[in-house]
């Protein structure tokens, strides 16, 4: 890429950059946010997850007509149109908990429609990114910078409302106001920014092209790949959300629901938030490198680095405690903590987990051609597996009485993720090579 391009290119990175952190911050509001609504409308932990779910339901629903949406009215516009319906589905989830509505529904709406927004952004940022970055390795290494902007927003979102909860026998969505204003100020002011900056389209393939919306499914890669991403939201989703539940559900608790540790939420929000941290050092470091390690090496040893987390996080002694630093609500003050050693391990998985999507999304699309449009569209779809995987976790904690052994979920994604990485993704045709 010329110096002249890539100073042109500098404020449309940038704002995907933004996009990228708005995506995180919004979607990592569903996590602390399960622990205040099962207190406010006292439901059970698979419950707790519905928020989760809608919002990643709205991937399945919204996954291709975005990519189709790309092909119809641009880039650009795709994301303006995202941001609107992101601003009233945060709003809903804030109105959900006023006294004149408390309504859980409601919640789950504005989650539902909030997701529509993750969609679209995501279908806009990836795609754009691998093309401002010049595709290949390159590319994969811009999405692993804008990966870097995405783990510090959801790093930032835990932690900030996780300190608002304070007693979690006592949290409401009020005291998540803070950070749900947060996010509606961010949709308002990068929509302006975005409105009124030069955005260069990527070049689409002709909406009159048939098999360019089904083309893609000719590439096993592909197949195989959008699978794994299906499978890896099990795998960054579920590590977190369920150390959160864990640490912050009391010890005592309701016959048929799972134990927890009976930590302040605050200093459970602050550890659960290190993993999103530890995927933003992971990001940066393979961003980095990203320009010289392929997508596949990386992702086939990192998914190989987390199974083994898992295992010693399912399977480590509980009364094995290790310190960690963190802010409790109640208080309002910094402290440490003990917690079981193998949540240690669970935590530590953000740095496997850091470069998996980008490095899944490169892989998947690589040799696709004028099939990336409806690529991308159909990968955002498989998101959907956040809906399914996370609630399941819940559930097999609610069945077997632990939270721990509801990990089995997140080491059964990872190894299909290892074996994608090492067999699945290899290529056997492209795009170019068609007649």
């Amino acid at each position: 890429m010329s110096s002249n391009s890539n100073k042109s290119n500098v404020i449309p990175i940038i704002m995907m950059f933004l996009l990228f952190a708005m995506i995180a911050f919004v979607t990592n509001l569903c996590n602390p946010m399960g622990v205040i609504v099962k207190n406010q409308f006292h439901v059970s932990n698979f419950e707790a997850q519905l928020g989760n779910f809608a919002n990643f339901f709205a991937y399945l629903v919204m996954g291709i007509p975005s990519g189709l949406l790309l092909k119809k009215i641009g880039y650009k516009k795709t994301a303006l149109l995202a941001i609107a319906i992101g601003f009233t589905g945060v709003f809903l989830e804030y109105v959900s908990g006023w006294d004149s509505v408390q309504s859980f529904p409601v919640y789950l709406i504005g989650a539902f429609i909030a997701g529509f927004c993750m969609c679209m952004l995501n279908c806009v940022v990836n795609p754009m990114l691998n093309t401002l970055g010049g595709g290949g390795n390159k590319g994969n290494q811009l999405i692993q910078f804008g990966g870097v902007c995405n783990s510090l927003a959801a790093t930032a979102v835990t932690i900030l409302v996780g300190a608002m909860i304070g007693d979690v026998s006592k949290a409401q969505i009020s005291n998540a106001t803070p950070a749900l204003f947060i996010a509606l100020a961010i949709f308002a002011i990068v929509f302006v920014v975005l409105a009124i900056a030069k955005i260069p389209e990527p070049s689409i393939a002709t909406s009159g092209d048939e098999k360019a919306t089904t083309g893609a499914f000719k590439y096993r890669h592909f197949n195989l790949g959008i699978l794994a991403i299906f499978l890896y939201l099990g795998v960054e989703v579920g590590l977190p959300t369920y150390v959160l539940q864990y640490l912050s559900t009391p010890k005592e608790v309701a016959d048929g629901l799972a134990p927890g540790f009976g930590m302040d939420a605050g200093i459970a929000a602050t550890i659960a938030g290190v993993y999103w941290l530890l995927m933003l050092c992971g990001r940066f470091v393979g961003g980095l490198i990203g320009g010289k390690v392929s997508s596949r090496t990386q992702v086939a040893v990192l998914a190989s680095v987390v199974i083994i987390f898992v295992l010693i996080g399912m399977f480590a002694p509980t009364d094995t405690l290790v310190s960690i630093a963190g802010f409790e609500g109640s208080t309002g003050s910094f402290t440490t903590a003990q917690v079981p050693v193998g949540i240690l391990f669970l935590v530590l998985g953000g740095l496997c987990t850091s470069v998996m999507w980008g490095g899944i999304f490169n892989m998947a699309v690589e040799g696709l051609g004028k099939y990336t449009e409806f690529a991308s569209g159909m990968f955002m779809t498989m998101v959907f597996g956040g809906a399914i995987l996370v609630p399941l976790q819940g559930w097999v904690a609610d069945l077997t009485g632990s939270f721990l052994t509801s990990y089995i979920v997140v080491l059964i994604c990872a190894a299909y993720i290892l074996f994608y990485a090492l067999i699945g993704s290899r290529v056997s045709k492209t795009a170019d090579s068609e007649k």
